[in-house]
């Protein structure tokens, strides 16, 4: 699952813990499914690289400084999830940071959803100029997910923006081909070619509408299935 930064940052930016605690609940019941769940989250409640371009910042270091606002998203859900639902949690850090998280090894990361643990990927690839929405794709494709779950503010992907025009039509599947022929803002480029050579679904949804994740495992029809049209 990739949970956008701007979720847990709620109206103001930031960290909202009532935000958190929502999409923790969410997790939560997911995690009673009896599913492997793991989860990448962004940094955009804290830093967003644009933003820091514009002043001067250099990309290679605010792409660095996002990832450092991944891993404090990451310990804010880890601290909700195990405090407030008790579930048993691990950060997996691409660079490392060892006082709070582990590094990124995948054969841990799989050892870790064997015992049912949620595992936590932070700090996006390790490496500067990938979108956390590539790293959520990678670190699928590396744990063998069967399908990844784009939760963000957003009930799924539209043929043009719903906060702008009130025609805007939803899709409840599209292939990775139309999403590029119609130059639709879903995922990054490099994001899209990892799904589409690997062959890996992704739903988007509203992670604030309660029970869709549930409903996406269990294979309900929500939000908007993007797949390679195979």
């Amino acid at each position: 699952m990739k949970i956008s930064g701007e979720v847990l940052g709620g109206k103001n930016g930031g960290l909202d813990y009532e935000a958190i605690n929502s999409v923790a609940s969410q997790i939560a019941q997911a995690a009673e499914t009896g599913i492997d769940l793991a989860i990448v989250v962004g940094g955009g409640n804290i830093i967003r690289g644009v933003d820091a371009q514009n002043f001067g910042v250099a990309r290679t270091t605010a792409d660095y400084m996002g990832m450092l606002a991944t891993v404090i998203n990451s310990l804010a859900l880890q601290a909700v999830l195990e405090d407030r639902y008790n579930l048993q949690t691990r950060i997996q850090s691409a660079i490392k940071v060892s006082s709070v998280a582990e590094d990124f090894i995948r054969r841990r990361a799989i050892r870790h959803l064997e015992k049912k643990r949620i595992v936590i990927f932070a700090a996006g690839t390790g490496n500067p100029y990938f979108s956390t929405d590539t790293a959520a794709v990678l670190r699928a494709i590396e744990i063998q997910a069967n399908l990844m779950i784009k939760a963000t503010k957003v009930d799924g992907v539209y043929d043009k923006d719903p906060k702008k025009y009130a025609d805007a039509k939803k899709f409840e599947s599209i292939t990775y081909r139309e999403v590029l022929d119609r130059r639709l803002q879903v995922m990054d480029s490099t994001a899209i070619a990892l799904c589409v050579d690997n062959h890996l679904p992704i739903m988007v949804l509203n992670i604030f509408e309660q029970g869709h994740i549930v409903d996406a495992i269990l294979g309900k029809t929500v939000g908007t299935l993007i797949h390679t049209g195979e």
